[in-house]
């Protein structure tokens, strides 16, 4: 049997356990660092699978590195199984309710992500082993990928050294291969400490933190003019310092998400804003504590490995969808807005000029899009993602699953009811047999990787890998 029918055979043959562990993982969202129960998936998978299993790497209690096979090249695949705060949700409803109020939710379809990673693992680990294939893979369980940025810590401990190429994937609203870039990202916690005092009776006597945050972000609102075009700057209140308005709130805290395309950029942004914080506090007479959460590279996508992944969605693609299924999809595609709607048109419009009109519009009204959409490299950056930090290490390729309805944004309710359907299921199936079938290339074909690294050598020139994370910085 062709080699790559036997990996499909093999995961196929396999498909339920991957698509348990989704489901259980979808049933119990954990956000950040705290991915107990989510793990333990990977835990038992994995050594049932015969996978050497190192826990709790880089200080992060729930992450790990899963080795099989011994040898070069050695081949890294990317697990993230971490979910999103205030999203929970029904599953398989067409409307927003939340299971929990205020609970979490796997929003962003990382109960697939890792699930997917973890089945392209196991097929190409069964493979060398059917077949006596030199090399070794080592699939990393990577930790707040949301928020603190679980493979940015273990970049900076050193944990993705030795191996020679690292293969991801995302869910997405459509199918194609990752050659944008990703902005870089900084985190920081500002904290205000004031001095409490009757706002009425004696307000003489107060310093306001709240005041202290609030002229932070007024600050901030006057720098954006005088940032490049494409930083963005995010907060979010983290205390407000009480409910009470008659008294002089003596803390106050935020949160800052600063990025910009390159990580020197993002931080010459947190500079000027921790000026601006400095600043406040003086104007306050108030104490402040600038606390360094996380942060995140730009990611690089190396053009041949991307290429080969790409390769070998074409082998797997169209997704194969039942007439229930595109009924399922459809109910989630009717709450849509019109704009994004029109928004999806100009998006097959320019994927696909060779189509007629009808044809585009059959393309941009389909309720799940199971069209291969063409193979692009650009600068382009959206959103920000740890993976960066990987891809300054080694050469990293990543594609993008149709398996989430099409207009529907990551982040949404909408993924979160679709993430125990059987299109998910399909999709983290086809994740990881596009990162199997690439991970084979790689083990069978020298030139591949030579491609690929002389490539990474060549867009770095010169520069290296330096992480944003000072050293005395832990996950937390």
């Amino acid at each position: 049997m062709d080699a790559k029918k036997q990996l499909n055979s093999i995961i196929e043959g396999k498909r339920e356990i991957f698509i348990e562990a989704a489901d259980r993982i979808w049933g119990t969202p954990e956000t950040r660092f705290a991915t107990k129960e989510s793990v333990k998936e990977y835990h038992r998978i994995l050594e049932a699978e015969g996978f050497e299993l190192e826990k709790g790497v880089a200080n992060m209690e729930h992450s790990f590195v899963a080795t099989y096979g011994s040898g070069k090249p050695v081949i890294g695949i990317l697990a993230e199984y971490d979910a999103l705060g205030n999203l929970s949700q029904v599953a398989d409803l067409a409307e927003q309710q939340p299971i929990e109020a205020g609970g979490n939710g796997h929003g962003c379809g990382h109960n697939l992500l890792g699930t997917g990673a973890l089945t392209g693992a196991v097929g190409i680990k069964e493979l060398i082993k059917q077949n006596d294939i030199q090399g070794t893979i080592k699939l990393f369980g990577c930790p707040a990928e949301e928020s603190g940025y679980g493979k940015a810590f273990m970049a900076r401990d050193g944990i993705f050294d030795g191996i020679d190429v690292a293969l991801a994937w995302h869910p997405m609203d459509q199918t194609a291969a990752w050659g944008d870039s990703s902005l870089a990202v900084y985190q920081i916690y500002y904290n205000f400490k004031g001095i409490a005092a009757h706002a009425a009776a004696a307000p003489e006597h107060g310093r306001s933190a709240l005041d202290a945050a609030e002229l932070m972000n007024v600050g901030v609102q006057f720098l954006r003019e005088h940032i490049i075009d494409e930083a963005r700057v995010h907060y979010a209140f983290m205390d407000v310092g009480g409910e009470s308005a008659n008294v002089v709130q003596p803390t106050s805290s935020l949160y800052y998400f600063i990025r910009a395309p390159k990580l020197e950029q993002a931080e010459a942004v947190y500079k000027r804003v921790n000026k601006i914080a400095e600043g406040a506090a003086l104007m306050t007479e108030t104490e402040l504590e600038i606390v360094f959460d996380s942060a995140c590279a730009n990611y690089i996508p190396n053009q041949a490995l991307t290429t080969a992944m790409y390769e070998n969605l074409k082998e797997i693609t169209p997704m194969e969808l039942t007439e229930e299924e595109v009924a399922y999809e459809q109910k989630y595609f009717d709450t849509v807005p019109d704009a994004t709607k029109a928004a999806l048109y100009q998006r097959a419009k320019s994927a696909f000029p060779e189509l007629t009109e009808e044809e585009v519009k059959e393309v941009a009204t389909m309720p799940l899009n199971t069209k291969l959409f063409p193979l692009t490299f650009s600068d382009r950056t959206i959103g920000s993602t740890d993976v960066g930090d990987v891809s300054w290490i080694v050469p990293t390729a990543q594609v993008v699953i149709g398996c989430e309805p099409q207009g529907t944004p990551p982040h949404s309710w909408q993924w979160v009811a679709n993430g125990k359907s059987s299109v998910a299921h399909k999709g983290l199936l086809s994740a990881g047999k596009a990162i199997a079938m690439t991970a084979y290339d790689i083990l069978t074909n020298p030139e591949l990787l030579a491609q690929a690294q002389a490539e990474h050598a060549s867009v770095l020139n010169g520069q290296k890998f330096k992480s944003a994370i000072p050293a005395d910085v832990k996950p937390r």
